[in-house]
């Protein structure tokens, strides 16, 4: 008996002293957020900014941190640059609009920035100023009733006719659980519960047998390829609306969704790093097409895929991929210019092909800051913060 109960102690401290890569110099970060700021313009790429800039520069109002809730500013803890997007967004929305970004084409999309405007409602010291509350109320609304349906009642990521694409899991549940969440009660619970049936209905109409998703399903037109940064939005999603139901105060009625989101989650990781670049000048990178062996290196995906492993190791205490983000992390360190700018990135447009010369993706900018964050959860979690940045 004292032999395996040594082997079992064995086993636990070599998973538990895990080394991870060196992070980001702070400077270079600096250069990052700089250049997010200046050029996140579309609905996808503000809420996707706000919530980098969140988990990064305010983390104890983040869904992961085991205080999220109820959301609280202070002095130090302002989050003035998250609340700036959701003062702009509902500054400029129509009066007549549902959404917070009309006419984008994209239900999900506008939906990002749900949680910064819920946030900004939360702590405002106005309570008499309902325009949060109105404009965050009506988005969820619009989602949950006037958007399209698959016939098992996914949400439709496009609002001309029912398309699924896996963006969505990113941009429109994890704001609904965090509605949920702060609603409270039987309602409450009711939301939290329709945000994880999001992602498993997407789940069931995305995932194949290789254990990745597809990119777009249903509709006039299909993406049937693994769509790596498809897989890194799903995959982040989900770990956002797993973190929003594990720190909420009904927890305990979340347990198997919880369960459920982890192991959907492992399966991203697990079938996306199995086809991870060994190439001398793409190591440690994805493809664009995960395992199209003739898609090109795609830095941006591989940044969020990498935040979402450190997130993941720091949760469930397992080193089980943190080689293959370490590799990708030292890739992506190698592919952001002195200027600040992720390089080699998928044109996030267009999906299939790199930015040209001159271009840039602000969801890569944003991602460096997710990745960011997750390195230095996981340093702090491991106790590893005197490890020096390069």
């Amino acid at each position: 008996m004292r032999f395996w109960i040594s082997i079992f102690l064995t086993a636990a401290c070599l998973v538990s002293s895990f080394d991870i890569h060196p992070g980001f110099a702070e400077d270079t970060i600096d250069r990052v957020r700089h250049n997010l700021i200046q050029s996140a313009e579309k609905s996808w790429e503000l809420g996707t900014a706000a919530e980098a800039l969140t988990e990064l520069y305010w983390p104890t109002l983040s869904v992961f941190h085991k205080k999220a809730f109820p959301p609280l500013l202070s002095a130090k803890v302002n989050a003035t640059d998250v609340l700036s997007i959701a003062n702009a967004t509902i500054s400029a929305k129509p009066a007549d609009s549902m959404s917070l970004i009309p006419n984008q084409g994209s239900a999900g999309d506008p939906a990002s920035i749900g949680v910064a405007v819920l946030l900004a409602n939360w702590t405002q010291g106005n309570r008499l100023n309902d325009r949060y509350s109105k404009a965050a109320a009506d988005q969820l609304k619009y989602l949950l009733n006037n958007v399209p349906k698959s016939e098992s009642g996914a949400i439709s990521h496009r609002t001309d006719e029912t398309q699924l694409w896996a963006d969505f899991v990113y941009m429109a549940p994890p704001f609904i659980a965090y509605y949920g969440v702060l609603q409270g009660n039987a309602d409450g619970r009711a939301l939290m519960q329709i945000a994880y049936d999001q992602c498993k209905l997407y789940r069931d109409a995305l995932r194949d047998e290789s254990g990745l998703w597809k990119h777009v399903v249903l509709g006039t037109w299909q993406d049937n390829e693994h769509w790596a940064t498809g897989n890194a939005w799903a995959a982040a999603g989900m770990l956002r609306v797993h973190q929003t139901l594990n720190h909420s105060s009904q927890a305990h009625h979340f347990a198997t969704q919880q369960s459920d989101l982890i192991q959907w989650i492992d399966e991203i990781l697990k079938a996306s790093w199995s086809h991870q670049n060994y190439q001398q000048t793409e190591d440690g990178g994805l493809r664009n097409v995960i395992d199209g062996p003739k898609s090109y290196l795609d830095t941006s995906s591989t940044t969020l895929m990498t935040s979402v492993t450190y997130r993941m190791a720091a949760i469930r205490d397992t080193a089980e991929f943190i080689p293959a983000a370490n590799r990708a992390l030292g890739l992506i360190q190698r592919k952001i210019d002195t200027q600040g700018w992720l390089q080699d990135a998928t044109n996030p447009y267009t999906f299939d092909q790199p930015l040209s010369n001159g271009e840039h993706s602000p969801e890569g900018q944003a991602f460096i800051l997710l990745l960011h964050a997750a390195w230095k959860g996981l340093a702090e979690t491991k106790k590893h913060s005197h490890v020096p940045p390069v």
